[in-house]
């Protein structure tokens, strides 16, 4: 009966498959947890004070829609440090996720084709289908470096925007300074819109990080703290580029997140002055032991940044393999088809102990060896 009630949006889309691994993982004894895509390292204690302060002074009211000022002036700053002062203007909200979505909701109209790269992070094809648009794929393998004349030969009168995401999930991979001047000057050529997810822009191992918008000042970036601070769970993060782009974001998130958490703004000020270099620096030599222990078992692009590898299975389907893995040895890890139209591959996240690490990588090893 309550089919009837429910829109046609709801049925466009599944619920994530990245959430049934978790609900399997609660029902597990001891997991060997190589799944979720959230630092194992906890946020700083300043901004842990700080948070607690905010909320024992009474700062639990509403901030502003673009946020407490404290921190949007801060963030304002950096941006300006990067982009040259008033170039950008930066809003902040309810997660990098909550950004994603008041952007697609004030740039997409039903029926407008909005250019993914195949592997992609699982919210992109959803919240493009609920907003009526029409995603188009990409393919990225093997070693998932997008290529740009690919992109070119996408674009239709009907495309709208291109969702980039350098280092991306699921698969780690870090676009190369050509591919991210081209991309832009692609963007800016077509007067087609570029919004660039950079929630992993701290996680760079292997060179420097950039950025989209160093080459066009139109291109929307989405950023956080979640990744960077080991604090997913306070759900803040912040938008930046064209002011005219910037208000729309705000008009939508004052009538669906109003803002975002008002304490944890305050706590995130305290965060973006304390340096993660040691924990950036332990997520350089995670990434070396999940690389170096399966190199030789599994065909696998090195990871350049985040905290993903996203090796492909030596047999067989990605589901088969990881549903063996989690009931024959607790090993949970999440099949490619969660982020992709094939299933050759499985996402691996080195947010986890080195411990955990070294347990996984010895029973893929195992898999490997038994196939």
């Amino acid at each position: 009966m309550y089919q009837k009630w429910l829109s046609e949006r709801s049925r466009s889309f599944d619920a994530s498959g990245i959430r049934k691994v978790f609900d399997l993982a609660a029902k597990l004894d001891h997991p060997i947890n190589l799944s979720i895509g959230q630092p194992d390292f906890d946020a700083p204690e300043e901004a842990k004070e700080a948070a607690i302060n905010a909320i024992l002074s009474r700062k639990n009211g509403y901030t502003p829609t673009q946020g407490a000022a404290e921190l949007r002036q801060k963030v304002q700053q950096r941006v300006d440090q990067d982009y040259g002062s008033g170039v950008r203007e930066a809003v902040i909200t309810s997660g990098t996720s909550g950004a994603l979505m008041l952007t697609l909701m004030a740039m997409v109209n039903p029926g407008d084709e909005i250019i993914l790269f195949d592997p992609y992070f699982v919210m992109y094809e959803a919240l493009v289908k609920m907003l009526g648009g029409i995603p188009i794929f990409i393919e990225t393998y093997p070693d998932f470096q997008l290529d740009v004349n690919k992109v070119r030969d996408a674009i239709t009168p009907k495309t709208k925007l291109i969702l980039f995401n350098s280092p991306a999930n699921p698969t780690g991979t870090v676009a190369t300074e050509e591919i991210c001047r081209d991309l832009a000057l692609l963007a800016k050529e077509k007067n087609i819109a570029l919004i660039s997810d950079e929630i992993y822009r701290f996680f760079c191992y292997d060179g420097e990080f950039t950025s989209p918008a160093k080459y066009n000042s139109d291109v929307i970036v989405l950023d956080g703290f979640s990744k960077c601070y080991g604090i997913p769970g306070w759900r803040i993060g912040f938008a930046h580029g064209p002011s005219a782009i910037m208000q729309q974001i705000l008009k939508f998130q004052q009538y669906s997140f109003v803002c975002a958490p008002s304490a944890l703004q305050y706590g995130s000020v305290a965060a973006m002055d304390t340096s993660m270099d040691t924990q950036f620096q332990a997520y350089r030599r995670k990434r070396n032991l999940i690389y170096e222990g399966l190199k030789d078992y599994y065909e696998i692009a090195k990871p350049g940044g985040a905290f993903y590898a996203f090796p492909k299975v030596p047999t067989g389907d990605a589901t088969e393999f990881i549903t063996r893995a989690i009931q024959e040895h607790q090993l949970l890890a999440i099949p490619g088809n969660v982020f992709s139209s094939r299933n050759t591959h499985f996402r691996l996240s080195f947010a986890a102990t080195d411990e955990t690490i070294e347990k996984g990588v010895e029973i893929l090893q195992k898999m490997a060896k038994n196939c």
